[in-house]
């Protein structure tokens, strides 16, 4: 049994494909008016029919006031980390902090080099990203960074601006030794789709994350738990992910809040994305947090 006890919070993907723009545009201010806490956007530039991801971000923050943004995850093979800080303070200063990176070392090697990024793996990827992380939170701070390693040559850069709020750094994890990264380095672990990490599978990750933590001396409590969740709200049965009305959604979300430890949830609807966020926002979200504060004051 694990709660961390952080403050629930809410998300829905928004699809970068070109050709679903304006039901792109919709969607975020409709989960903007519905509450949502952030908008999420994946980070794949090799997609010849995706837009890039800090582009569609910034066009988004245009037409939106209140709502954060979430790279779900950017690439840090195509996105090297003092420049992928610079353009996240940039758009903290120019959405008033609405930013959290959400970062990770880049799953599909032969497109990442096909674009021209580098081809890690193995140990080597690992390092470049629990040092990417160290570059980042360093430029977010402002002044000046410096590295010379394997895997960095940043020989002087004057970081700035400062972004007018801290910008968290989550870090997209499945295997040991990235998921040790998020335990020694990140301020959060972006978990991959439930189809691809099940709930079962969910605190062996966990206690990994946990127990580096505190090998560095960190609190695991400090560091946010993130799961990408999909599937349809409905009187449905089977499909991708998780699928029934409602109540079945509330009551597995409050489930994997206080039992398996996350605290927030991206929804990737599979289909009929204005329906499925329409209840998601008005009947799963405030149950799933009245449902995990009951719980919590009867702890």
């Amino acid at each position: 049994m694990t709660d961390y006890g952080h403050a629930l919070s809410f998300g829905l993907s928004l699809d970068p494909d070109m050709n679903r723009l304006d039901e792109t545009r919709l969607l975020a201010t409709v989960a903007e008016d519905g509450g949502l806490d952030y908008l999420a956007i994946q980070d794949h530039a090799y997609q010849p029919g995706h837009l890039d991801a800090w582009t569609l971000i910034t066009h988004l923050a245009t037409r939106t006031r209140r709502v954060s943004f979430l790279t779900d995850v950017a690439d840090l093979q195509l996105r090297p980390p003092a420049m992928l800080a610079k353009a996240a303070a940039s758009l903290g200063v120019l959405a008033g902090g609405r930013t959290v990176l959400g970062v990770g070392g880049g799953a599909f090697a032969d497109a990442i080099a096909g674009m021209g990024g580098g081809r890690r793996g193995g140990g080597e990827m690992v390092a470049y990203t629990e040092e990417s992380l160290h570059v980042m939170r360093a430029a977010l701070s402002g002044g000046g960074v410096r590295l010379r390693s394997d895997q960095h040559t940043i020989e002087g850069y004057a970081a700035g601006p400062v972004p007018p709020a801290p910008i968290p750094l989550w870090l997209g994890a499945q295997g040991p030794k990235m998921l040790a990264v998020t335990g020694r380095a990140a301020d959060g672990w972006v978990s991959p789709l439930n189809i691809y990490v099940p709930p079962a599978e969910v605190p062996g990750k966990q206690k990994t994350i946990d127990e580096t933590a505190r090998a560095a001396g960190r609190d695991p409590a400090e560091i946010r738990r993130i799961y990408n969740v999909i599937g349809v709200i409905g009187d449905v049965r089977g499909g991708p992910g998780l699928a029934g009305d409602a109540r079945r959604w509330a009551d597995t979300l409050t489930e994997w809040a206080v039992e398996l430890g996350f605290d927030t949830f991206v929804f990737w609807p599979v289909a009929e994305h204005r329906v499925q966020l329409d209840v998601f926002a008005a009947e799963v979200v405030p149950a799933v947090r009245e449902q995990v504060a009951r719980t919590r004051g009867q702890r």
